[in-house]
């Protein structure tokens, strides 16, 4: 998280305590929080109520070579494309039960005049100033847990071999009896 963004949050909270004082304090619901760890703003729904058919039959993309690839073996049971990265696929799932304008839009378009592909590729390059920030920071999350985990199993290791070796030394150095 950046300053920035710690900084609105912490301002925001600080606003909504300030209306009522009497009341307590509450964290934001999982849901919200799922929302915002996944990019998905109002801000971000505001623009995608600008997109059009046009927005992405028209988009400057190249065609890749698609032939002999498996459409419905790549796509999930909400056709959310599989080759998305794991952030990029719950983002698109919670966008499009947040936003019905992509929703109709990506029932229009696919697969008559885009393949799923296509579409996802085409819309992630135009919210990436929206979402580009996000992703980065569930990067950075991962990154992060995955290394307390490493840490964490390097730590219980360690402890059994202590633990190994201290019994090992309390039996050899236990007088032996007749």
């Amino acid at each position: 998280m950046n300053l920035s963004s710690w900084f609105r949050r912490s301002v925001s909270k600080g606003s909504k305590n300030s209306k009522n004082p009497n009341q307590p304090t509450q964290s934001n619901p999982p849901q919200e929080e799922e929302e915002e760890l996944l990019g998905v703003t109002e801000q971000l729904l505001n623009h995608l109520k600008s997109f059009t058919l046009d927005t992405f039959k028209n988009f400057p993309l190249q065609d890749d070579d698609e032939s002999g690839y498996d459409v419905e073996a790549a796509t999930s049971s909400a056709h959310v494309r599989k080759d998305l990265s794991g952030w990029q696929e719950r983002h698109a799932f919670l966008v499009l039960s947040k936003s019905k304008e992509l929703s109709q839009l990506r029932f229009r378009l696919c697969p008559r005049y885009l393949k799923e592909q296509k579409f996802w590729r085409i819309y992630f390059m135009l919210v990436h100033s929206y979402v580009a920030e996000y992703e980065l920071h569930a990067i950075q999350l991962a990154k992060l847990k995955s290394m307390a985990m490493e840490n964490e199993e390097r730590s219980n290791t360690s402890a059994y071999e202590v633990e190994m070796a201290e019994t090992k030394q309390a039996a050899s150095s236990s007088p032996s009896t007749p």
